[in-house]
């Protein structure tokens, strides 16, 4: 194991503002060390990782989530997410994940739905939630959604403290989620609050412009075209709903998520443009001031996220980031050859918790 990235990589450290915090760090390192990625035997490229884990059947069962309680958390004046909550009786002595999706996709992504699962089985409480916009909520905000949003997650983190007494809360994302929750902790540094323990990040879109360049690939059309499909069909369903708000005039020329970014993302979201956008909502510019133990889990083969950001000093050099960069694993899957841990990014999920909750 080390820090940069390699076949064994998964160092660095974790560090709480106490003593202790060499020890959690190489505990952390001893962890990830004696559970390895193995991919699936017949799913070693890295689209196919992808591809599987989406298509993988079985790996989510609609019974599972209907017992989950809905709520609401209200992140800005008249902006409202929803979340699906899954509790134990005693939840404020009990570590509660928050799990937070990502582009295009919603609270009840395979993904989410197994981490839940999991983490619910270590011990802890899970929220699922639900981005602006996201698992059919578009009537509960005139915004769109974006990658700079971080604050939702922020009002959420204060929300569980003050209102429900929760003490001890993970924060982890996937993908476009990643880069909310790592965006999150380096902007809260010093100042986090004591409530939050860590952050989890998986696949982490954490520079949006190389990251929206990787997509511009030949071999990436197909996720290209279906990611800017549904930015478009948003804005279609937010013209119906704030006649007002949305001109869907230039929706014909937004043929790609730059291009969507440039036309919608950055005019609603108070950017100069796409460039501009990508520049201040990636949490790469502040990954070096994260100061809660945070995992971040990135296979060296994503075929969407490019690995090279986090070989970046704001990350390396970091003490309180522990990086597993698995050579294999895709984006968003690291489907294992282990029928015991198929999805091994969701159990990792739930051995940091454990990790954390000692």
């Amino acid at each position: 194991m080390n820090r940069h990235g390699g076949e064994k990589a998964g160092g660095g450290g974790v560090e709480r503002p106490r003593e202790g915090a060499r020890a959690l760090a190489r505990e952390a390192e001893r962890g990830l060390s004696a559970h390895p990625f193995r991919p699936h035997p017949l799913l070693k490229g890295g689209h196919a990782q992808t591809l599987a884990a989406w298509a993988w059947p079985g790996r989510v069962r609609a019974e599972e989530t209907r017992a989950d309680e809905k709520r609401l958390f209200e992140v800005e004046p008249g902006v409202r997410i929803l979340a699906r909550c899954r509790w134990h009786g005693d939840r404020a002595a009990r570590l509660t994940v928050v799990l937070i999706h990502g582009l295009g996709g919603s609270a009840d992504a395979p993904y989410v739905v197994g981490a839940a699962r999991l983490a619910h089985r270590a011990g802890a409480n899970v929220i699922r939630l639900n981005q602006r916009n996201c698992g059919g909520t578009e009537h509960l905000t005139p915004t769109l959604y974006h990658s700079g949003m971080s604050g939702d997650l922020a009002a959420v983190v204060s929300e569980l403290g003050a209102r429900d007494g929760l003490t001890r809360v993970l924060v982890a994302g996937f993908s476009m989620g990643g880069n909310l929750a790592l965006k999150m902790a380096g902007e809260m540094g010093d100042d986090a609050p004591s409530s939050l323990l860590g952050v989890c990040a998986v696949s982490p879109a954490l520079d949006l412009a190389a990251t929206v360049t990787r997509l511009e690939k030949p071999s990436n059309y197909a996720y290209e075209r279906t990611f800017a499909q549904g930015l478009r069909r948003l804005v279609v369903r937010k013209k119906a709903l704030y006649p007002a708000l949305y001109d869907t005039r230039a929706l014909a020329r937004a043929r790609t998520v730059r291009g969507f970014d440039e036309l919608y993302t950055a005019p609603h979201g108070g950017f100069e443009g796409a460039s501009d956008y990508y520049e201040r909502a990636s949490a790469i510019r502040g990954a070096g001031r994260i100061k809660v133990p945070t995992l971040i889990i990135h296979a060296q083969d994503d075929p969407l996220v490019p690995f090279a950001p986090l070989r970046r000093p704001e990350v390396l050099d970091n003490p309180h980031i522990t990086l597993a960069a698995p050579p294999h694993g895709g984006h968003v899957a690291f489907v294992s050859a282990s029928k015991a841990e198929r999805f091994w990014a969701e159990g990792r999920l739930a051995w940091f918790l454990d990790l954390l909750s000692a």
